[in-house]
């Protein structure tokens, strides 16, 4: 499970692939125990030196340590797929339609009539719910039938090496080893390309921290027990601050003349102030008053309208992107019973080339909009709120060609 702050990855479930490798190894590289590490790029051989190193200093077993490095290789499939992501630029309804499709929703039913008794443990002990779980579970690797192919032990040290993230994965190889050495991380084991392992998909560290041996066999065992990644998942969840009998994202319909500044994830208020300026249930469920929310549009002010709780805010721990986390929280309602979303008729998202000269003219007028990615993320979409409040447009932080031209 990717409850972490940055967004890794996400499992091949569009469109699975066997991922492609070098055609040459580094075999059997030296694992000699030097006295320093390299912080990132250079010799490989060098870098696992220094990671043999690191290992000694933390206590690891100089035979589990060489059993983990001996043979390692860096993986060039894994870089590539760090650079690219570029899913994740489809809008909501669409991304939704792929992700789900015609399938998913038949599947979580079936997964959660096999699994009742463990999804009800996990509700009961750290007040995740069934369909929640089920949610994670079918998005992360459709229930357990793809967990990805890139060999877990050179994912982690390929992106440890590579100068874009290593502290961040440096970490995660340290974890790795120690799991190994337990026993539960066979030099063979396979995940996603970010190193994440098992049916909901959690990263070493997490997996130390987090995991739930939920079979009582003695291990912690993701991949192959669906006990120990349901619980496991349900455990890092809590961590994170769910909150037990809370919602997470209601469909809500608005007014016609609705302040659309008011939107967004920075903007929370109690729920009791949304009704009174005209915000309501689009079927059936009463509000809690006595929570606070903020009011999200993943398609601006003509697309569907969600008030997202707390409990949302814990996902985008999970996975940053807003997309992914929107349409896993939305199909979460769906396996729980709820409709099919409004889709109504939002305008067309601008193309990657229009999006990245939106982003270039942001940044030029000062906003902090990050990588010229062409991905609609968090920090364009408060720059794209300020211009349209600045210019007199609707501002929805969904960028039109109107707001592009102005601009």
């Amino acid at each position: 499970m990717q409850l972490f702050p940055l967004l890794l990855a996400l499992p091949a479930l569009l469109a699975p692939t066997v991922s492609a490798r070098a055609e040459t190894a580094l075999s059997d590289p030296p694992v000699a125990l030097a006295p320093s590490a390299v912080s990132c790029g250079g010799d490989f051989r060098a870098f696992l030196d220094g990671i043999a190193a690191e290992a000694k200093e933390q206590g690891q077993p100089a035979s589990a340590t060489d059993s983990w490095l001996t043979g390692a290789w860096p993986d060039p499939a894994v870089l590539k797929a760090d650079r690219r992501q570029g899913i994740f630029r489809k809008p909501f309804l669409e991304f939704a339609q792929d992700l789900i499709g015609d399938t998913r929703l038949p599947k979580a039913q079936a997964a959660g009539e096999a699994h009742a008794a463990t999804l009800a443990r996990v509700e009961a002990q750290y007040g995740v719910p069934r369909e929640l779980m089920l949610a994670i579970w079918g998005f992360e690797t459709d229930f357990g039938s793809f967990q990805g192919d890139y060999n877990t032990r050179d994912a982690l040290l390929t992106l440890a090496h590579d100068c874009r993230r290593p502290e961040m994965f440096r970490p995660q190889v340290m974890a790795a080893i120690e799991l190994h050495a337990r026993g539960d991380l066979p030099v063979s084991t396979t995940g996603a390309w970010a190193g994440e392992i098992g049916m909901v998909q959690m990263l070493p560290e997490d997996i130390l921290a987090r995991g739930v041996d939920g079979d009582s066999d003695g291990h912690v065992r993701l991949k192959t027990s669906a006990e120990d990644a349901l619980m496991s998942g349900g455990n890092m969840l809590k961590h994170h601050g769910w909150q037990a009998g809370q919602p997470w994202l209601v469909e809500v319909v608005l007014p016609e003349t609705f302040d659309w500044s008011l939107s967004g994830l920075e903007n929370d208020m109690p729920v009791t102030q949304w009704a009174a300026l005209g915000v309501a249930p689009r079927r059936g469920t009463t509000l809690p008053d006595s929570l606070t929310a903020a009011l999200l549009l993943p398609q601006g002010r003509k697309g569907p309208a969600f008030l997202a709780f707390q409990n949302f805010r814990v996902l985008l721990e999970w996975n940053q992107s807003l997309t992914y986390v929107t349409t896993a929280a939305y199909f979460a309602t769906l396996v729980g019973g709820a409709e099919p979303v409004l889709a109504g008729a939002p305008e067309p998202l601008l193309t990657l080339e229009e999006m990245q000269s939106l982003q270039r003219k942001l940044q030029a007028l000062g906003h902090e909009v990050g990588r010229i990615d062409g991905v609609l993320g968090a920090g364009t979409r408060r720059a794209v709120r300020e211009e349209q409040l600045r210019l007199g447009l609707p501002a929805d932080s969904w960028p039109g060609r109107d707001l592009l031209e102005l601009l």
